[in-house]
C-alpha cells in the first residue's frame, strides 16, 4: 500500500481568540489496522440507514471490500479525526483519469461530533484534493433523497443537482430515490475563496 499525506493539517481555532475553540479536524489514510473499527461503523443503524444496503454487514464481506480498497488505485480512503478521536469515513471512487472524473461520500459514525463542522472540513478537503491535487474535472456524489440534510450541504458548496434516479435503490422494503449531484473544476476554481472565508470564519482552517 501506498502510504499518503493527511491531505491538510488545519490550524483549528488558532485565529478565533476569545471564542468557542473549533474542533480540529484532519483526514488521515486508511490503514490495515482500521479494518474492526469501520466494520462496527458501517453496522452501526445511524451510518448503514443512508448506505444502499441494509443487511448487516458480516466480517467476511468486510474483509473482502477493506482488502479490495487498500489496493484499488481507483479509490481512497480516509478516516475522519476530530481532536484526536477516530469519527467517521471519507472516500472517493470510481476515479476515471481518462474522463477526469471521480465519486466521493463520508459519514460521521460518532454522533457527538455532529454539528461541529466536520462535515463542512471533510467537503472542502475532498472538493480541494480531487480538484488542486488529483487535477479531475468532474466531483460526482449520489445521496439517498430521504437524506435532504447531506443534499443540502453539498448544494451549499456548489454542487448542481444533475437528476433523480426514480426507485433506483430497494432497501427496507421499499425503493428509494436518489439525488445525484456533481461539481465541476471551473466552479471550484470560482467558488473556493469563498468557501475557505467561510471555514475560516468557523475556525476550520
Amino acid at each position: 500500500m501506498v502510504h499518503h499525506h493527511p491531505i491538510s493539517h488545519p490550524q483549528a481555532g488558532g485565529h478565533n481568540s476569545g471564542k468557542t475553540r473549533a474542533a480540529s479536524v484532519r483526514l488521515r489514510d486508511i490503514t490495515v489496522n482500521d479494518e474492526q473499527m469501520v466494520l462496527e461503523w458501517r453496522n452501526r443503524p445511524e451510518v448503514a440507514r443512508y448506505m444502499y444496503t441494509d443487511h448487516r454487514i458480516t466480517p467476511e464481506e468486510h474483509r473482502c471490500w477493506f482488502q479490495r480498497v487498500l489496493k484499488d488505485q481507483t479509490c481512497r480512503y480516509w478516516i475522519v479525526v476530530c481532536d484526536n478521536e477516530d469519527v467517521g469515513l471519507a472516500g472517493i471512487t470510481e476515479i476515471d483519469r481518462q474522463n477526469r472524473r471521480c465519486y466521493w461520500a463520508f459519514y460521521l459514525a460518532a454522533p457527538s461530533v455532529r454539528g461541529k463542522g466536520i462535515g463542512s472540513y471533510v467537503e472542502y478537503s475532498i472538493l480541494s484534493y480531487v480538484f488542486d491535487e488529483l487535477k479531475l474535472n468532474k466531483l460526482c456524489c449520489e445521496v439517498l433523497a430521504s437524506n435532504e440534510a447531506v443534499a443540502n450541504m453539498h448544494r451549499s458548496f456548489g454542487f448542481s443537482v444533475e437528476g433523480t434516479f426514480r426507485e433506483h435503490i430497494w432497501k427496507s422494503g421499499r425503493p428509494h430515490d436518489i439525488v445525484c449531484l456533481a461539481m465541476l473544476r471551473s466552479q471550484w476554481i470560482t467558488l473556493k475563496p469563498g468557501i475557505e472565508r467561510r471555514l475560516k470564519d468557523r475556525g476550520l482552517l
